[in-house]
């Protein structure tokens, strides 16, 4: 504590002082924000939920550390009367058997505002400060300290004293944007009147900030479950379910209460501060540290809202390090959706009473489990819980975001519109890692084998080896929140904010959840986060074999930063601060790269499995070139190129990389983007403008010059995915119309991707994923390139022959050959499709 005083602070009366210095021990303080957003331009007057000796002590200290004024001073001219600078909103007093009782009245704020009212000079601020003790969730067990930590009653002093002893060194004082007295006399309400709604607005204010701070009020998982069960929507489907399948209704109904006891979370604040305890001795133990951006943003539109925390999803231990760092920065966990293949023994019930709610993988079919599941999450969202959960679906394999999954927020969406009483935030949320913990178990995967199954044995094998091992850095990033309302605003037409039947579903719900499901992706990925790892995998996997002299290595490292730089992707984005020679030496420290000493210069190198777990790395942040990339693939295989032309192929080709790597722009402002990133290049000697014909003819360096090396290295990170869309548009344009379906050219591009990958030096595997196959040929159908037709064959008309031409302007000539050449051949049979598959595995 800082004990030197702050200008004008004025010395507290001996009292105050004596009770705090017999405080002073058991008490420390954190300030939120650390540097109160208070202006002294004119006097300060707190204003405190609850009056009480020690929260007035509290509020003293940390106003002196702050540099405020003490709110045990007079104001000017004391208007309150009673030499102070502080209101209370409620006040204990007695009641029946002497328990405490709240009285809301406060005479102090009303002899405030009379004051202002009868002197014209008089202008004093209001500061609403929280002050919580231990704030965190109270529950009907747990340890003793637990039992008087932060909760929503309000209590008696003996129970404060114990709260303060046992939990006064996690005392959190929040301190709220400042507003003027003035303000609120001048709406020019009865005197009555503005004091009843200034104490309204302020109660309002304090609530929200409590919920924030440590949850709603919690009740005990068997009411909750009684809840569930005893709703409308469920005794419906216990009905139809006691019907469809000739079962007494005794019979169904304990079914639904046994898949909702299945599903409900526990919530135990005891093992939740036991894991914060535990875990910061695990992060400590395998992690470099933990990086947090835009956290404030989320504070600050937390209150009074309902969030739902949507991250990526790319470890076990994204749910764990989100709910670790939001309880460690003052926030209530959420509850967290977790497939029920994680509700094993021992591990189950600890991340239930972490907050974990299961559920099944699939749901199809069982109309009684989904009407569950469907009022459990509505029950959460009207009680006002924070949830998560990963729109992906299961953990990606290949570091790109997978397409989302819209049933959980289709289950959000049906909560909020039967009782939208507060308001719902998606909160995107990108972590990233420079190192996996499942990165053996992903190589595998990803090399053929199959997924092991999670058991404990499994966790126990796993768990000694990742203590024996560092993993770098953890990057966890807060994106820009979608409000639900905004999107309802845009697709709701004849929505007026009423509650809606569950039973019912407006023609406008499958267009809401889709954009929902698309927005939180795309700003999963406005706010990536650039580390070491990510900039060597961009830079060493554009290589045939993985390795670069060192100066070339520096040189392009510094080229790839200063295309982040230049034209940022977002204002969320961070980018390691290190050089290029400090990105080096951290790559060979974290035994990413290995140094391979020669008398000419030394050679860095990505090797073996390294080399393919890199791609997961690379793949996070592809998203972040996709614009200077798709210029430099357009001169691979091309001297010279119109500006015109290279603008307008990529307006071509951005409708298939905008779903596939989920970017933010739209057509027009790609454009643009793209005109910026060429003069760039321009100013970084890549290109050249040697022509103003056509807007300009770009040309670029002769053979195997410094420029054309950087070009071809910046171009890797999408020529694959052009590959990929080139073996599909060529497919169906020799197949010709009408002649294959879309799940039988979805399989036929897998082959042709594996094949062309065992011909030439071997691709991502993600190069031959079929989900991407599947998505390239439902973005050709959105644009009408393609249709369906009665028998399910494909049609198509010129307009896909034309992009057929295109692409012979990007792809190089025996490249387009040997596609050509691949998707030419009748569909393999079943033996020979599975002999080149098990080839690439082995």
């Amino acid at each position: 504590m800082a004990d030197a005083m702050p200008t004008g602070y004025v010395r507290p009366p001996w009292w105050a002082r004596l009770f705090e210095a017999l405080l002073k021990p058991w008490i420390e303080i954190v300030r939120d924000p650390e540097v109160p957003p208070v202006t002294l331009d004119r006097p300060v007057c707190y204003v405190l939920e609850h009056y009480g000796i020690s929260n007035m002590l509290i509020l003293d200290r940390a106003c002196r550390e702050a540099g405020l004024p003490s709110p045990l001073a007079p104001l000017p001219g004391d208007p309150l009367g009673r030499g102070r600078a502080y209101v209370a909103l409620s006040r204990r007093r007695k009641g029946g058997m002497g328990r405490p009782a709240n009285r809301t009245h406060s005479d102090a704020l009303a002899r405030l505002l009379m004051a202002h009212r009868l002197n014209p000079a008089l202008d004093v601020q209001l500061v609403p400060v929280s002050i919580l003790v231990g704030r965190a969730p109270d529950r009907q067990s747990g340890w003793f300290s637990v039992l008087f930590s932060e909760n929503w009653a309000l209590v008696g002093r003996f129970r404060r004293l114990l709260a303060i002893l046992l939990n006064g060194r996690d005392t959190l004082v929040r301190f709220s944007p400042a507003f003027p007295v003035r303000e609120i006399v001048g709406e020019d309400l009865p005197h009555e009147r503005a004091v009843r709604k200034t104490a309204r607005v302020l109660r309002g204010h304090f609530r929200r900030v409590r919920e924030a701070v440590i949850g709603p009020d919690l009740s005990t998982r068997r009411l909750l479950v009684d809840r569930v069960v005893d709703a409308e929507p469920v005794r419906r489907a216990i009905a139809d379910t006691a019907r469809r399948e000739n079962i007494s209704p005794a019979e169904a109904w304990k079914k639904a209460y046994k898949y909702a006891w299945e599903i409900a979370a526990d919530y135990s604040h005891p093992v939740v501060r036991s894991l914060s305890f535990g875990l910061t001795a695990f992060w400590n133990r395998i992690y470099d540290g933990v990086q947090v951006h835009h956290l404030d943003s989320l504070k600050a539109v937390a209150p009074g809202r309902e969030v739902i925390y949507v991250p990526s999803h790319r470890s076990h231990m994204d749910y764990l390090l989100l709910s670790y760092l939001l309880y460690r920065n003052g926030i209530v966990p959420p509850h967290i959706v977790a497939g029920i293949n994680l509700n094993m023994p021992v591990i189950g019930p600890i991340l239930r009473r972490g907050g974990a709610f299961f559920i099944r993988r699939s749901i199809k079919g069982n109309a009684l489990y989904a009407a569950v599941l469907g009022e459990y999450v509505a029950q959460l969202v009207a009680e006002g819980f924070s949830i998560e959960y990963f729109i992906e679906g299961g953990r990606s394999r290949t570091g790109r975001l997978l397409q989302p999954k819209g049933g959980m927020i289709a289950m959000t969406l049906r909560a909020f519109l039967r009782s939208p009483r507060r308001p719902v935030v998606f909160q995107p949320v990108y972590i990233g890692y420079e190192k996996l913990i499942e990165g053996d178990s992903y190589l595998d995967e990803l090399t053929g084998r199959p997924k092991q199954k999670e058991s404990i044995g499994a966790l126990v094998v796993a768990a000694m080896g990742v203590l024996r091992r560092r993993y770098g850095q953890v990057a966890v990033s807060f994106g820009e929140p979608i409000h639900l309302e905004e999107v309802l605003a845009k697709h709701a037409e004849g929505w007026n904010g009423g509650a809606i039947d569950p039973e019912e579903k407006p023609a406008w719900f499958g267009a809401v959840v889709d954009e929902l499901a698309e927005r939180i992706n795309v700003n999963i990925n406005r706010a990536a986060d650039v580390n070491p790892i990510n900039l060597l995998a961009v830079v060493l996997l554009a290589m045939p074999k993985h390795s670069m002299d060192e100066a070339d290595l520096l040189a392009q490292l510094a080229l790839s930063k200063k295309l982040l730089s230049a034209l940022p992707y977002s204002d969320r984005v961070t980018v390691t601060p290190m050089s290029p020679e400090q990105v080096v030496a951290y790559g060979e420290a974290m035994g990413v790269i290995r140094r391979i000493r020669h008398p000419l210069g030394d050679v860095l190198a990505m090797e073996g499995d390294t080399a393919v777990l890199q791609s997961y790395f690379r793949n996070n942040v592809l998203h972040l070139f996709a614009a200077p990339a798709w210029i430099a693939l357009c001169f691979q295989n091309n001297r010279r190129i119109s500006r015109a032309g290279v603008l307008r192929l990529g307006r071509t080709i951005y409708p298939f990389i905008r779903g596939e790597l989920f970017l933010p722009w739209s057509e027009a402002e790609f454009v643009e983007r793209l005109d910026a990133t060429i003069d760039l290049f321009i100013a970084e000697g890549l290109l050249s403008l040697a022509s103003e014909d056509e807007g300009g003819i770009l040309t670029r360096g002769p053979g195997q010059t410094d420029e054309v090396f950087r070009l071809r290295a910046i171009a890797h990170s999408l020529q694959q995915a052009f590959e990929r869309y080139f073996i599909a548009v060529a497919t169906l344009v020799r197949r010709g119309p009408r002649s294959i379906s879309a799940s039988e050219l979805e399989n036929f591009c897998q082959l042709a991707a594996q094949r062309l990958s065992l011909l030439y030096a071997p691709a991502a595997p993600e190069f031959f994923d079929k989900s991407l196959f599947r998505g390239f040929i439902a973005r050709l159908r959105e644009l009408k390139l393609v249709w369906l037709c009665p028998d399910g064959k494909l049609d198509f008309d010129d307009a896909l022959r034309a992009w057929d031409k295109d692409a012979k302007i990007v792809l190089g000539r025996e490249l387009r050959q040997t596609i050509t050449h691949i998707t030419s051949e009748p569909s393999a049979p079943a033996g020979r499709s599975s002999g080149e598959q098990s080839a690439y595995k082995g």
